[in-house]
């Protein structure tokens, strides 16, 4: 089962932040800086944690998981936004 989660992060170092907007980019789409909309198993959860933990100072950064419930369930009645409404980055297949 897959849950739906945004993932922050606030990065000290800017070679850390790269490293971490790369790793971040195997797991999720971006919906704004330093921001992620990942859709794991508690599985690729464990190995996105494994992953930031070789990149990140814990002394000094910080990597924030909010998991909003199952993927499944209706995404638009928990976020909200101000401004510029919230568009969700599904990816589409298109065979051709």
């Amino acid at each position: 089962m897959r849950d739906l989660y945004i993932v922050a992060y606030d990065i000290c170092d800017p070679k850390r932040l790269r490293r971490t907007y790369r790793c971040m980019r195997g797991f999720g789409d971006p919906v704004q800086l330093s921001v992620f909309r990942c859709e794991l198993t508690l599985r690729e959860r464990l190995r996105l944690e494994a992953a930031l933990l070789e990149i990140v100072h814990r002394d000094e950064d910080r990597v924030m998981f909010c998991r909003l419930g199952p993927v499944n369930a209706q995404t638009d009645a928990r976020v909200e936004t101000l401004g510029r409404p919230f568009t969700d980055p599904r990816r589409h297949v298109l065979v051709i």
